[in-house]
């Protein structure tokens, strides 16, 4: 780690946060204009950004429990095996004789239903989803996941764990364009049942035994906890409001209903994560200025963030691309790197090219998408059969993404569902 954040931030009568907190909030400002006009926000609220300092010290604290409880030695009483977690997930925690009391909380909220849930509208925004085919990866590829390596805190986190960096690139990219696609199917996010749904729910304990992991010895007075409740807030707006906004600047257009569809399914999907109350929003312009806050409160970039985003550009030429030979696989590997690096410098700008370490390219890629995309959904979608064959491309396109980055490997796609 390597931002200059020594202690933490203090008021003489209000609360501590992070020394993160706020500390690049200049340059914050400056990312994050497009935003703040997109978003109307005329001024910045006090109130917010508290809650958003404090959340930094947050965690989710059902989850925290069962890795308490995962990490017991063994014999001890309340002791919860990973075979356990397994069959609650697959079955039920009903199926598990005995539950002790972590798991049978656990599993006792994450099968129940908020009382705000619309289980017609989760399967709607789904639908919209499963529509974008590429362009939702296009996004939270390039705008959400590489836009966020330009603060420090989870960047650096991502390092330590191994994540997203060397040999595991492209293995990580690929386990999360499986998550992200397992949420598109009819019934995905039905307890128990639905693939996307126990994937979810895996994720949130992999959070929770990465925090019970790291806290001891993670710079909680620089960074906060680990994986906190505002970082949590600011991965779930990249996955829902900066979606919204980067598919429009790709040329689909979206209706309200469809955009507050896809809002309440990601809403759906940060509370089985653990995501507190408070950042669980379905309205789309409210979660544009939650994400506006919670940018000014992001620290500097740091080494991490180049580290990250450079494996990311490099893990292109690994990709093993369906339908195309041996002998030009090269080709498409390079041309795919190009693509890339034409849209990130698009979406993220040349300050934040030259921050992350990487090389700046003519917005070609974008010209041909919007044209694509003019042609999809303003005009082939509103013909009879358009709105189907438009569902089943994204589909068939999901997939391809997904075998390109397992080599084809259908036994280790499969795995990923355990």
């Amino acid at each position: 780690m390597t931002a200059d954040l020594a202690t933490t931030r203090d008021t003489t009568d209000g609360p501590s946060y992070p020394a993160r907190f706020r500390a690049a909030e200049a340059r914050g400002r400056r990312l994050g204009r497009p935003l703040q006009l997109f978003a109307r926000v005329r001024q910045v609220d006090e109130a917010l950004m508290d809650r958003i300092g404090r959340a930094m010290t947050e965690r989710d604290e059902l989850g925290a429990r069962l890795a308490d409880a995962i990490r017991l030695r063994a014999g001890a009483t309340g002791k919860v095996e990973m075979a356990q977690f397994r069959q609650a997930l697959t079955h039920g925690v009903e199926a598990v004789a005995d539950a002790p009391p972590a798991l049978a909380a656990f599993f006792a909220e994450v099968q129940a239903e908020p009382a705000w849930l619309d289980r017609d509208l989760v399967e709607e925004g789904a639908r919209v989803f499963r529509r974008l085919g590429q362009n939702a990866q296009d996004v939270l590829l390039q705008l959400s996941l590489v836009g966020g390596y330009r603060f420090g805190g989870p960047t650096d986190l991502l390092v330590a764990t191994g994540g997203l960096t060397g040999g595991q690139t492209l293995r990580r990219l690929g386990e999360t364009q499986k998550w992200g696609s397992s949420l598109t199917d009819p019934g995905a996010l039905l307890p128990v049942t639905g693939e996307g749904w126990r994937l979810t729910v895996h994720v949130r304990l992999m959070h929770a035994l990465v925090n019970h992991a790291f806290e001891g010895r993670w710079d909680t007075d620089a960074w906060g906890l680990p994986i906190n409740q505002a970082d949590q807030a600011s991965t779930l707006g990249l996955f829902d409001g900066v979606l919204l906004i980067g598919a429009r600047a790709l040329g689909v257009p979206f209706s309200r209903r469809e955009s507050r569809a896809l809002m309440h399914l990601w809403k759906y999907v940060g509370w089985l994560m653990g995501v507190d109350e408070d950042f669980l929003v379905d309205d789309e312009w409210e979660r544009h200025r939650i994400d506006y806050h919670v940018l000014l409160a992001q620290g500097p970039i740091t080494d991490a963030g180049p580290q990250l985003a450079q494996a990311v550009v490099a893990a292109q030429t690994e990709r093993h691309y369906p339908g195309w030979p041996a002998a030009l696989q090269g080709v498409r590997a390079r041309y795919e790197r190009e693509r890339l690096l034409s849209m990130l410098t698009v979406f993220l700008g040349p300050e934040s090219m030259r921050e992350l370490g990487l090389p700046m390219r003519p917005p070609w890629a974008h010209g041909y998408i919007v044209a694509l995309n003019t042609l999809r959904y303003r005009v082939l979608r509103h013909l009879p059969g358009g709105e189907e064959r438009l569902w089943r491309w994204g589909g068939r396109r999901a997939q391809w993404l997904l075998d390109s980055y397992f080599q084809g490997d259908r036994e280790e796609v499969g795995a990923l569902q355990a």
